[in-house]
């Protein structure tokens, strides 16, 4: 016979389930308005600015405004080319050092990956001035050579790799040496390929971090021939802020396509990369 606490048991699961579920949506619900709601905002703004009689309506002016204030083109392919180079440039260094520090032995290697890790904790303001005087004693002062060179190099991702080069069994690296391949052949041949999903993640962090980049180009750069999109922007406020905000903001809409479409194509392998340590 069941008892009358039995009999009570699924009701206060059933409800305590209940609970739990309307808890999430609440969380989902507030962690979606305040991702998605900044970004909903701009685009709302962007796509309705003021008349003179401070009403709104669906235009596509402040766009318009854009293209006719600063030179939208020249903007982006500065971005892009400076992005491009130096988020190839970071996988390739990357996956050299990382695998170095993982596969080779030679004296001092945990003191320079030490020292390396190290310089994660540095804040660019502490060593732009030397890497700016650097710039200018190659003469490179103002050109997007002056962005490119210094942001080849990746702490983060010399240590990434180095772990994901350490999860690739070693066995494969022996028997490979005894059918005579040279380190170099292994590298290229069997361990690059397998670090694919490891290196979409430097791929793709490095993208959104040289895209949204402000300061680097603010200080090596002048002159508006060698200026990135962010700069650009900056022009669209005016003197003084009066610029119009609506404008503004299709500026920010703008800038984010192209980090939108790296993220679509770049989603998958970023999220096997990132996965890739959990599920061994």
């Amino acid at each position: 016979m069941m008892s009358t606490t039995d009999k009570t048991l699924p009701v206060r699961t059933h409800h305590r389930l209940s609970a739990s579920l309307i808890g999430r949506i609440v969380v989902l619900a507030i962690a979606l308005f305040l991702t998605l709601g900044p970004v909903m905002w701009t685009l709302i703004e962007s796509l309705s600015p003021a008349d003179s009689t401070g009403a709104r309506h669906l235009s596509l002016a402040a766009y318009q405004d854009v293209f006719s204030k600063i030179d939208v083109i020249r903007l982006f392919w500065n971005s892009t080319l400076v992005t491009g180079l130096c988020a190839v440039g970071q996988m390739a260094t990357a996956a050299l050092a990382g695998y170095a520090f993982a596969r080779l032995r030679f004296k001092g290697s945990n003191l320079l990956f030490g020292i390396i890790l190290a310089t994660m904790m540095i804040p660019m303001q502490v060593t732009i001035v030397p890497v700016f005087m650097l710039v200018r004693g190659m003469g490179l002062a103002d050109t997007l050579w002056a962005l490119i060179l210094p942001a080849l190099p990746t702490a983060f991702g010399t240590f990434l790799m180095r772990q994901y080069f350490m999860g690739i069994p070693e066995s494969l690296a022996e028997a490979s040496q005894v059918d005579g391949a040279s380190p170099w052949r292994t590298f290229r041949s069997i361990y690059l390929p397998l670090a694919t999903p490891g290196l979409a993640v430097v791929g793709v962090l490095a993208f959104n971090g040289i895209w949204n980049e402000f300061f680097r180009p603010l200080i090596m750069t002048i002159s508006n021939d060698n200026f990135t999109l962010p700069l650009g922007l900056v022009s669209l406020q005016g003197k003084l802020g009066t610029g119009s905000m609506s404008t503004v903001l299709a500026g920010v809409v703008l800038s984010m396509i192209p980090a939108l479409i790296v993220f679509i194509f770049g989603q998958r392998p970023l999220r096997e990369g990132l996965t890739a340590g959990a599920v061994k």
